[in-house]
């Protein structure tokens, strides 16, 4: 089954973190809450997202797209450019980023992501 988490909102009420990065994005623990969420879910069998994206939506799409490399050790061959990732535990997700506009309201982003929904 998907879920998808609303991650469109300009977080006016945390305009001091939320200046250069997107709600979801505001770290707890050294991890986004968005990453905290996705977590609970998972514990319950949930690992298929579908995310909305609105303000500042491209870097929630740069943090999935390193995730790899942010969370997994790797070596690089400085003569080749070659990496190697080395084996760690990672998390068992299918993430969908969609971007549905800044101004979008809630309707209009589940509107834009009911393409990606199976079922």
């Amino acid at each position: 089954m998907q879920t998808i988490i609303m991650c469109g909102g300009k977080g006016t009420r945390l305009r001091e973190e939320t200046a250069v990065k997107p709600k979801p994005m505001v770290e707890i623990g050294g991890r986004p809450v968005l990453w905290h969420i996705m977590s609970i879910y998972a514990r319950f069998g949930y690992r298929d997202f579908v995310l909305p994206l609105g303000y500042k939506g491209e870097v929630i799409k740069q943090y999935f797209h390193d995730y790899r490399s942010r969370n997994a050790d790797f070596t690089v061959e400085l003569k080749t450019g070659d990496i190697t990732v080395h084996p760690c535990p990672m998390e068992d997700w299918r993430v969908t980023l969609c971007d549905t506009g800044q101004e979008t309201l809630k309707g209009g982003r589940l509107k834009r992501v009911a393409r990606y929904i199976e079922g």
